[in-house]
């Protein structure tokens, strides 16, 4: 895993190389919604580019985490289904319900079910390569997201540029993000984290939560400001020692969350004493993302080697599968 993270530079660039030969097919119905379903590592790069897309998009984008869709899909919606191993049951299930509803589908998936479904019914698809965790393959599926929906008409996102200007980025800040991160677990050890970001950034601090979950084996949680000023800031009143409240954030974040984050932090002082922020570094969104998105992967990495747990260790998940898999569907 180790490897991995340390090529998340180069995944990215990776992507970049495929999306320049990439030849898709033009849509073949007007689109008027957009619906991204996967989860776990496969799903979380829909929740951070839906919300990286929100402020310039010109049709709605749902995230869709369930078997099911939501009742308006129809051949006006755009469905892009991202399951790694192509065999996401969830997905495969969400995808097939699309399908029969007559949306256009395009698909993200290293092969499995899905790719197979992607190419004898002639779908727009973008492949990577298989065999390792889903969560280690995120800097493809979102370099893959940004460009569906950009190819799409749905949202611009100068794609290829932004790409480029972030693996520049994180190369030359290689050596000071793991410092940072080496630094952040030490404070993060026998804690339980609760990750804050601002409304729009709150997908980052799930793939944190996600990463310090399968990684580190701890739990975490996050939340979102201005949400989280109206319920769990009173929660902090049984708050101690044990947690760890940590801020993701952007200079560009709006002025008044800014102050709110200010005061927040003055009031959760008082019952831990553990109260932290990083800031993200890049001139796009998509830059100032994927340098959060690379410090945490580093933070759940040298929590993994303090906790002294199995970074690749799954057992819980492979379990759940396995008892699943002896229901009839």
């Amino acid at each position: 895993m180790k490897n991995l993270i340390a090529n998340f530079p180069q995944h990215i660039s990776e992507a970049v190389a495929t999306l320049k030969a990439t030849q898709f097919k033009p849509n073949s119905q007007p689109i008027l919604n957009v619906v991204i379903t996967g989860l776990g590592g496969s799903g979380i790069g829909g929740t951070i580019v839906a919300e990286l897309a929100a402020p310039h998009c010109n049709v709605p984008i749902c995230v869709n985490k369930n078997y099911s869709l939501p009742g308006f899909v129809n051949q006006n919606t755009l469905l892009i289904a991202c399951s790694y191993s192509g065999n996401t049951e969830e997905t495969l299930t969400a995808t097939k319900l699309a399908i029969s509803k007559g949306a256009q589908v395009a698909c993200i998936s290293s092969g499995g079910e899905l790719q197979q479904i992607a190419t004898e019914k002639g779908f727009n698809i973008l492949s990577m390569t298989g065999g390792n965790p889903p969560r280690s393959m995120f800097a493809y599926s979102f370099a893959y997201l940004c460009y569906i929906l950009d190819f799409y008409n749905v949202a611009s996102f100068n794609v290829i540029d932004n790409l480029e200007s972030a693996v520049q980025l994180l190369s030359s800040e290689c050596d000071s993000l793991k410092q940072e991160a080496e630094v952040l677990a030490k404070k993060l050890t026998d804690k339980t984290a609760i990750l804050y970001a601002v409304s729009g950034g709150v997908g980052v601090a799930s793939r944190w939560r996600q990463q310090l979950n399968e990684n580190a084996k701890m739990l975490a949680w996050e939340a979102e400001i201005p949400e989280m000023n109206h319920n769990e800031l009173v929660g902090w009143e049984g708050g101690n020692s044990s947690f760890a409240a940590l801020y993701l954030r952007h200079h560009t974040d709006f002025d008044r969350n800014q102050k709110r984050i200010e005061i927040n932090k003055n009031i959760i002082s008082e019952k831990t004493d553990t109260v932290l922020e990083v800031w993200s570094k890049g001139e796009s969104a998509i830059e100032r993302s994927l340098y959060l998105i690379h410090l945490g992967d580093w933070v759940s990495y040298y929590l993994s080697e303090i906790n002294a747990v199995d970074i690749m260790d799954i057992k819980s998940i492979d379990l759940l599968k396995a008892e699943l898999s002896k229901l009839p569907q």
